[in-house]
């Protein structure tokens, strides 16, 4: 992957990046836990969120809320060029303390409702936004201040589109994959084992492993083990305690759960408490 410029600092993530021929194995399934606002630009690409999978076309707008899981899946080698800004949910909580600006993420089932298309934002210059967060040559400030002032012009112009949507884009999963994402989300904290779910939804573990995989990227435990982790990471970093978080995380055993929240995050689980 080619980054041709990223700014990252105090939560703020923004990145330019081309990659010339890409391949899909080189795009894993991941989860933030932080937003993101995913802005395609060109390759041959479906966006998989949740189990709900996005056709891309030049100009496609997608959101990602914390916890969201999702992953570009490569359809040909062509060149593939895409913005990306990360964000914590909790950006503009003093401008705007009602969260209205954040309901395009928060108000709505998991993988529903992601993609905005170009024609829904047809008065919104995306690319030369996201080209002023990439490239400006202001001083720091003046380089978070740029970045703040678009986030915001997208964020709003992104809520005025919900709104005119209404109820009917966030329904609840309609198809067969969007239904066993959701299942497992709301099923975490429980005994979960691939057995288990294949049963539950009429398949063998081989079929179910399948279509979990091509559903969301991801082989099954893989994606229970990053949800875990992450759900926990959040619940420590609202201050609950590590101990509280590891109980509630589905995980039987504490000493499993440390191994793997510290090799998938790069730190102890306490260095995340205060």
């Amino acid at each position: 992957m080619d980054i041709l410029q990223e700014y990252k600092k105090k939560g703020i993530y923004v990145k330019h990046a081309v990659t010339e021929a890409p391949s899909d194995a080189d795009f894993p399934m991941h989860i933030h836990g932080t937003c993101e606002i995913y802005f395609f630009l060109a390759g041959k690409v479906e966006y998989l969120v949740e189990g709900t999978s996005y056709p891309l076309r030049s100009g496609s707008l997608l959101l990602m809320r914390p916890a969201e899981s999702h992953k570009p899946r490569i359809l040909t080698p062509l060149g593939y060029e895409r913005y990306n800004i990360n964000f914590p949910l909790s950006l503009f909580a003093d401008m705007d303390p009602e969260g209205r600006l954040m309901r395009p993420l928060t108000d709505r089932p998991l993988g529903r409702g992601n993609l905005y298309t170009s024609d829904e934002l047809t008065d919104l210059p995306l690319q030369k936004l996201f080209f002023e967060m990439c490239y400006s040559d202001a001083d720091e400030y003046g380089k978070r201040l740029k970045i703040r002032t678009n986030l915001w012009r997208i964020l709003d112009a992104v809520y005025q589109a919900y709104l005119q949507r209404g109820a009917a884009e966030y329904t609840p999963p309609a198809c067969r994959n969007e239904e066993i994402v959701a299942y497992v989300n709301a099923h975490l904290s429980e005994d979960l084992s691939i057995p288990l779910l294949a049963e539950h939804f009429f398949l063998s573990p081989s079929q179910f492993n399948r279509v979990f995989k091509a559903a969301t990227g991801a082989a099954p435990w893989t994606y229970i083990t990053v949800k875990r982790l992450t759900t926990a990471k959040e619940k420590i970093r609202g201050g609950a305690s590590v101990q509280s978080a590891f109980e509630g995380s589905g995980f039987g055993d504490y000493s499993a759960f440390y191994r793997a929240y510290t090799k998938h995050f790069g730190h102890a689980p306490t260095e995340d408490n205060g």
